[in-house]
């Protein structure tokens, strides 16, 4: 009996053993999801920010009539997030989440028949393969098993084809070259382009074919014939860049077709159409010099549409709507005399129209263009940036945000332009806050020119009282200050902090016309550094700016914009922060990575002593004006930025502090060029806050 009964305790021990470590387990899996904390004050934090959900990849049911979507929401404390997936009933408005899993789901898309959604998950090894569920999100199933997983697919639209891609070794490990230094850690390069962006270069992605079934264990086709070109692009392409033809019997693809030099010097990219029961590749866009990219076929297949760029090296050359017409073998630009960007082009269900996304006066709006008569019309007006939008039985369906409010849904009336929200996924917490009002004023630049600026006033703002201000600096240096919801550079948190934020659309932005975008170019210290002084100088004089307390911010040219207005301001700033900024011009251009873009804006390398553009450039590069340096700067840094390095700013801290200068040096080991762990990004707002309020509220 003693000994029954001592084996039933060792049995009933191990039971509670295991079912504790089961309950560990489980709780190590903890399901982040959207929060219902209260919020103690109205005010915005930097904490409060991480509550918030953030909308992407919105997809249309194949029946028109429901819309897949996904959230992001994060848990900073656990600095950590999670994506879960949502869908809409267009037709009774109500929304479901359909995922509750500790781990993100990403790419969900529609089965063509409608009667599944696909979508990537990790799997018991970590790498993110094919899983597919019920509309509901019940019944989920692993389709693909490929050796390192995928990193992105699309169905064809008759389900017999599976398009994806997948990273390809270009570049070969030490052991490769070396068999018997199997612990050797090194890596070897013959050709530029050694980094990109955050990463040492040691793959391209590749887009492949492989027949669909319920078990997809092979690659199938490489449809870049192994060559070491790339599709999506990086680091900025995604699924967008490649579309299915209606039958299913062709897939359009934009790719690189250059490595290493040739990459690091080039724009060139191009539309490839593949054929799949011919094993054909054709260069759709062979000839066109610049950015062509993100094809999207007409609705019966005879037509195909994409974004494209004229002049190869010209990053931000205005993106034209251009038309390839199969049956006539013809090809032309959408619209006509266009003065700013078309992106985002979606056909109307007739393949008469073409629906895009504009920028235009501090704002993103959707347009109309019928493809032959090439006269746009806005259908969508107001204070706000749309930046994504599809088109549904019920109307058009977008995502929209603006400085007071971070993405969410709306359908809007295309005859009308009315609008009304669909998602509300941030409204409880929208609901708790008090944001600040954001005016336009137009001013006279030194030139009589006229200038956009954005002033974003302290929630429970007081014109009686005297505000610390601070010129923000945009970066780019060709992005248009328009309505946008940053989570790092978010001007209504930087207005709750009591601060009033003067945001110039200086030039070098799109949205005002050619000219105003591409002065830039080759003129980095001219005219747009005066619009800054104009702006600031401008609201210096209003009763309630503290002319006193003046700083100036920016991050990549924003960042170059504070390091050369730390020699020129005349004593107007009393700090300055910049992150991720150009400090010394020529080791810039031997640190960076893609070099059209040194060569078009810097107008090319320092040694071209015949280029009066050149030498300007660089008789102007920001660490020459050191010897004027007076004012206290914050520089910021990723470790991994490798567009524009962080010894750029370690120089800048260096030569203010050998000028015994107050500076401060905060650099971020795992980040690139932006700030994206959550408490990294919170530390972030706290060095940015407690060095300005050091200087411009302590003194």
């Amino acid at each position: 009996m003693k000994k029954y009964f001592f084996i039933s305790i060792l049995f009933l021990l191990w039971t509670l053993i295991f079912i504790s470590c089961k309950k560990t387990s489980i709780e190590a899996e903890k399901i982040i999801g959207p929060d219902s904390l209260k919020f103690e004050s109205n005010i915005l934090t930097p904490e409060k920010l991480w509550y918030f959900g953030r909308i992407s990849d919105m997809q249309l049911s194949t029946d028109k009539n429901k819309l897949l979507f996904g959230v992001m929401w994060y848990d900073w404390q656990e600095n950590k997030g999670n994506r879960e997936l949502y869908i809409i009933d267009l037709n009774t408005k109500q929304r479901q989440r359909i995922t509750t899993t500790p781990k993100s789901e990403y790419n969900a898309r529609w089965c063509p028949d409608g009667q599944k959604i696909g979508y990537l998950y990790p799997d018991k090894n970590g790498d993110l393969q094919l899983f597919e569920m019920n509309i509901d999100g019940s019944k989920i199933e692993q389709i693909s098993y490929i050796k390192g997983g995928v990193n992105g697919f699309e169905y064809a639209p008759d389900q017999k084809h599976i398009a994806f891609f997948k990273d390809v070794k270009i570049i070969p490990d030490p052991e490769d070259i070396y068999s018997d230094l199997p612990k050797a850690n090194a890596r070897i390069y013959e050709d530029l382009l050694p980094r990109h962006w955050d990463q040492w270069v040691k793959s391209f992605s590749h887009l492949f074919i492989a027949p669909y079934s319920d078990k997809i264990d092979t690659v199938g086709k490489d449809v870049m014939y192994t060559q070491a070109y790339e599709c999506p692009l990086y680091p900025f392409g995604g699924n967008e860049q490649i579309n299915w033809h209606p039958d299913g019997k062709q897939l359009a693809f934009t790719a690189k077709a250059m490595i290493g030099r040739d990459y690091a010097l080039s724009t060139n990219s191009d539309i490839y159409i593949y054929d799949l029961d011919k094993d054909d590749l054709w260069n759709m866009t062979k000839g066109m010099m610049g950015f062509d990219q993100n094809p999207v076929y007409s609705p019966d297949g005879k037509k195909i549409a994409w974004e494209s760029m004229e002049r190869e090296g010209y990053e931000s050359d205005r993106i034209r709507p251009f038309i390839y017409d199969f049956t006539k073998d013809t090809m032309w630009e959408a619209v006509e005399n266009y003065e700013t960007h078309a992106t985002n082009l979606k056909w109307s269900p007739d393949g008469e129209f073409i629906h895009f996304i504009s920028p235009w006066h501090g704002t993103q709006q959707i347009y109309l263009v019928d493809i032959y008569k090439k006269k746009p019309l806005a259908i969508t007006s107001g204070t706000h940036n749309y930046h994504d939008f599809l088109i549904s039985k019920q109307g058009i369906i977008g995502i929209k945000q603006s400085m007071s409010k971070p993405d969410e849904i709306y359908i809007i009336d295309p005859l009308s332009g009315a609008e009304s929200e669909l998602s509300f996924i941030n409204k409880y917490w929208l609901d708790q806050l008090q944001m600040g009002e954001v005016r336009p004023y137009w001013i006279n630049t030194i030139d009589k020119k006229k200038m956009l600026v954005w002033v974003i006033y302290p929630p429970h703002f007081d014109s009686t009282k005297k505000y610390p201000t601070i010129l923000y600096c945009e970066g780019g240096p060709q992005s248009m200050v328009g309505q946008f919801w940053s989570y790092r550079w978010n001007f209504q948190l930087m207005a709750a902090n009591e601060y009033i934020i003067v945001a110039p659309n200086r030039r070098g932005l799109p949205g005002f016309g050619i000219e105003w975008l591409e002065q830039i170019s080759g003129d980095y210290c001219g005219l747009n550094i005066q619009d800054y002084l104009t702006a600031i100088d401008t609201f210096a004089t209003v009763c309630y700016v503290n002319k006193d307390a003046l700083g100036a911010a920016g991050a990549s040219y924003g960042g170059y914009s504070v390091y050369y207005l730390a020699g020129v301001h005349n004593g107007r700033f009393k700090a300055f922060i910049s992150h991720s900024g150009m400090f010394n011009l020529e080791s810039q251009y031997l640190e960076t990575d893609e070099y059209w873009f040194v060569n078009w804006d810097l107008g090319g390398p320092y040694w071209d002593k015949n280029n009066k553009i050149v030498q300007r450039t660089y008789a102007n590069s920001p660490h020459k004006l050191v010897d004027k340096w007076d004012t206290p700067i914050l520089v910021m840094h990723g470790e991994n930025d490798f567009r524009i390095s962080y010894t750029q700013g370690l120089q800048a801290f260096q030569a203010a502090r050998l000028r015994n200068i107050p500076a401060k040096l905060v650099i971020f080991p795992e980040e690139n060029h932006w700030i994206l762990k959550p408490q990294n990004a919170i530390l972030w707002q706290r060095e940015f806050f407690g060095w300005f309020d050091k200087y411009l509220k302590n003194q």
